[in-house]
C-alpha cells in the first residue's frame, strides 16, 4: 500500500502552510498557499483555497501519485462549524480532524503542561491549558471586532492616527507630519487625507494593506517614533488585559511560574517584546514569558505525532 502519510495544515488569515509527514514523522513535503480564513476571504473562497493548497502539497516533486494518506489535521482560523463541514468534503485525506489554529502554538508553548500562549498574526488570541488537560480559548473575534495586538489591529490604529495628521492635526500641536504619517504615505503611495481615506474605504485590498502596515509601525516604535509607540502600547495593553483575565480565572494560585509562550512575528519584535515584558511585570503575572521562534506548522507536526 506504500508509505502511510499524514497531512498537517495551519490555516490563517495571511497564509496557509501545509506539510506531508511520513511514517517516521519526518516532513517530506511542504507547501505555502494564500490565507484561507473564511472570516476574511468568504466561505466559498476559503474552501476553494484549501482544496487548491492540498492539491499543491501532493503535487510536490518526489511525492507518489495518489499517496496513501492515513489522516489529516486541520488547524484553522475562523468558524469551527465551517471547518468541520469542510472536512467532510476532502477526498483522499484519510481521517480528517479539525481544531482551532490555537492548538499548534499552545503545544509549542507548553508541550502539554499547564500554561498559556499569546499569539498575534493577522489576528490574535490567548490560549491556555489547565492542569486537567483542558484547552481554553479567548479572543480571536476577527478583524471587525477587535483582536488586539494583531497585525490588523496595530495597522488599523496606526492608519487612524496617521489620517488625523493628514487632516491637519499633527501630534502634540506640532506643524510637521510624524514619521508614522510619512510612512503611511509611502505605504499607500498617496499623499493627502482624502486619497488615503478613499483607498481604505473602497479598495478591495485595503484590509490586507492595513495589516501589512503593522511591521513598519513596530519598527518605527523601536526608533522612538512617539505616535507609533502609542499605537503599539494601546494595542498590546488590550491584549494583556485579555491575558490577565485568562490567567486570574484559570490559574488563581499556581504552585510555580507558568510557561507563557509569545507567538507571532510582531510580538517577537524587540519593541513589542519590551512592551509585553513591562505589562507582565506591571500586572504581576505568575508566568515565565517564552518568546517563540518556532512557527505554528512545527506545532502541527508535533500534534500529528502525538495523535499516532
Amino acid at each position: 500500500m506504500g508509505t502511510p502519510y499524514q497531512i498537517g495544515v495551519d490555516g490563517g488569515g495571511t497564509k496557509t502552510e501545509l506539510i506531508l509527514v511520513d511514517a517516521a514523522g519526518a516532513v517530506v513535503a511542504r507547501h505555502l498557499a494564500p490565507g484561507c480564513n473564511p472570516s476574511q476571504v468568504g466561505p466559498e473562497n476559503a474552501r476553494r483555497l484549501l482544496h487548491e493548497a492540498l492539491a499543491g502539497l501532493l503535487a510536490q516533486p518526489g511525492i507518489p501519485a495518489a499517496p496513501a494518506v492515513r489522516s489529516t489535521l486541520l488547524c484553522m482560523a475562523g468558524n469551527r462549524g465551517f471547518w468541520r463541514e469542510t472536512a467532510a468534503s476532502l477526498p483522499g485525506c484519510g481521517t480528517v480532524t479539525t481544531t482551532d489554529d490555537s492548538a499548534p502554538v499552545l503545544e509549542l508553548a507548553t508541550a502539554g503542561a499547564p500554561g498559556l500562549v499569546l499569539h498575534a498574526g493577522t489576528g490574535s488570541f490567548v490560549a491556555a491549558r489547565t492542569a486537567d488537560g483542558a484547552a481554553h480559548y479567548a479572543g480571536g473575534l476577527g478583524w471587525k471586532l477587535g483582536d488586539p495586538g494583531s497585525g490588523y489591529d496595530i495597522g488599523r490604529r496606526a492608519v487612524a492616527l496617521a489620517l488625523l495628521e493628514l487632516q491637519g492635526w499633527p501630534p502634540a500641536g506640532g506643524t510637521r507630519l510624524s514619521a508614522l504619517a510619512e510612512a503611511l504615505q509611502a505605504h499607500t503611495g498617496l499623499a493627502d487625507y482624502a486619497a488615503n481615506s478613499r483607498f481604505f474605504y473602497y479598495d478591495p485590498d485595503a484590509n490586507a494593506r492595513i495589516a501589512a502596515f503593522a511591521p513598519q509601525v513596530v519598527e518605527l516604535a523601536a526608533r522612538d517614533c512617539g505616535p507609533a509607540q502609542q499605537v503599539l502600547a494601546d494595542s498590546l495593553t488590550e491584549l494583556a488585559r485579555l491575558a490577565d483575565q485568562v490567567i486570574h480565572r484559570l490559574f488563581p494560585k499556581p504552585a510555580a511560574r507558568l510557561p507563557c509562550g509569545v507567538s507571532g512575528r510582531v510580538l517577537n519584535q524587540p519593541a513589542a517584546a519590551f512592551a509585553l515584558r513591562s505589562l507582565a511585570a506591571k500586572l504581576a503575572w505568575p508566568v515565565e514569558l517564552r518568546f517563540m521562534s518556532e512557527t505554528p506548522i512545527e506545532g502541527v507536526r508535533r500534534l500529528l505525532l502525538a495523535a499516532r
